[in-house]
C-alpha cells in the first residue's frame, strides 16, 4: 500500500496546491469558476474524446460490467435514500444524498489517476462507469427533485433531463469518439496531436480546480457528511466489488478498475445540482469536503488490494 500512496501523492499534492491557492486568496472563487469551465468543456473533452475515438463499441458495451456497476450503484442508492427517508427528510434531499454516497469524482479524478497507475487498459472501464454515473443517476436526481417539486411526471422533465444530457460535454466528447471509432474515420496527425496537447491539461487542472473549489466548502451537518462519506468510500466499493466479483463475474482486470472507481469521493458535480435546485448544498459541500479528505487514503488502500488481486 505504501507504494501505491506514494504514486497517488502527487495526485493530492496538486489538490493540496490548489486548496492552498483558494484558501489564502491567490486563487480567487472567480478563477477557480473560470478553470473548471476549461478543464470540463475544453481539456477534458478533448482527453475523453481522443480516448474513445481510439476505442470500439464492444470496449463500451460490456453487459456483464454495466449490469454489475448499475446494480450495486443502485442497492447503494436504495440504501442512502432509505436511510434519508427514516430521517424524514423530503424527496428532493433524499435524492441529493444519495447521489452523494454513489457517484464518484470519476471525470477530473478518476481518469488522470486510474489510467496512469492501472494502466491505459483501464480507459474503456472507467468511461463505462463514468456514463452510467452521467446517463442513469444524472437523468435520476432531475426527475426526482423536479417530479417531487411538481406532483406528476410531465414530457416537461423528460426534456430537461434530455437537454441536460446533450448539453453535458463529457458525453458528447464520449459518443462523437465512438462514433469516429465506429466509422473507422481516421485521426489526422495535426488533430490527435492537438487533442493530446489539449487533454495532457486535464490532470493538472482539474486536480488544482478540485482543491481551489475545496477551500469554499464548509463542514456543516457532519454527522450527515459522515455517513455519506462512509457509504461512498466503503460502502458504494464494496457493493460493487460482490456484484462484480459474485454475481456478474466480470473479467477480473475490469472488476478491479470498476472496485477502484467505486472507490473515488463524491463528485463536484453533485453540488452544482443541489446549488441549482438549492437543495442541501451545505451538506454536500461537506460530504465532497470529508470524502476527498479521507480518500487520500482509502483509495491507496483499495487500489493496492485491486492490484495485489
Amino acid at each position: 500500500m505504501i507504494a501505491v500512496l506514494l504514486q497517488t501523492l502527487p495526485f493530492f499534492g496538486l489538490i493540496a496546491l490548489g486548496y492552498g491557492a483558494a484558501r489564502t486568496g491567490f486563487f480567487s472563487e472567480e478563477a477557480t469558476a473560470a478553470l473548471t469551465k476549461f478543464v470540463f468543456y475544453f481539456a477534458l473533452s478533448a482527453m475523453l474524446f481522443r480516448f474513445s475515438a481510439n476505442l470500439s463499441l464492444g470496449d463500451l458495451l460490456d453487459s456483464r460490467f454495466l449490469m454489475a456497476y448499475l446494480w450495486a450503484t443502485a442497492i447503494v442508492y436504495l440504501i442512502v435514500t432509505g436511510v434519508a427517508l427514516l430521517r424524514r427528510v423530503s424527496i428532493p434531499e433524499a435524492a441529493v444524498e444519495a447521489q452523494c454516497g454513489v457517484i464518484g469524482n470519476v471525470g477530473f479524478l478518476g481518469i488522470p489517476m486510474l489510467v496512469l497507475l492501472l494502466g491505459e487498459a483501464a480507459v474503456g472501464p472507467v468511461l463505462m462507469v463514468l456514463m452510467v454515473d452521467l446517463i442513469v443517476f444524472g437523468a435520476l436526481i432531475v426527475i426526482l427533485i423536479t417530479g417531487a417539486r411538481d406532483g406528476r411526471m410531465s414530457p416537461r422533465i423528460l426534456g430537461t433531463v434530455g437537454l441536460g444530457l446533450v448539453r453535458n460535454p463529457m458525453i458528447m466528447a464520449i459518443l462523437a469518439g465512438l462514433a469516429v471509432a465506429a466509422l473507422e474515420l481516421p485521426v489526422p496527425d495535426p488533430v490527435n496531436a492537438f487533442l493530446a496537447l489539449l487533454g495532457a491539461a486535464a490532470t493538472p487542472g482539474a486536480l488544482f480546480a478540485i482543491g481551489a473549489s475545496l477551500a469554499s466548502k464548509s463542514a456543516e451537518r457532519l454527522s450527515v457528511a459522515a455517513w455519506l462519506s462512509t457509504s461512498k468510500l466503503i460502502l458504494h466499493p464494496l457493493a460493487v466489488a460482490v456484484a462484480a466479483l459474485f454475481v456478474f463475474r466480470v473479467e477480473p482486470y475490469a472488476a478491479g478498475v470498476m472496485i477502484a472507481a467505486a472507490a473515488l469521493p463524491t463528485a463536484g458535480n453533485v453540488y452544482i445540482l443541489a446549488q441549482h435546485y438549492g437543495v442541501a448544498p451545505m451538506r454536500v459541500s461537506a460530504t465532497i469536503l470529508i470524502s476527498t479528505v479521507f480518500s487520500v487514503l482509502s483509495i491507496p488502500a483499495v487500489i493496492a488490494l485491486v492490484a495485489s488481486g
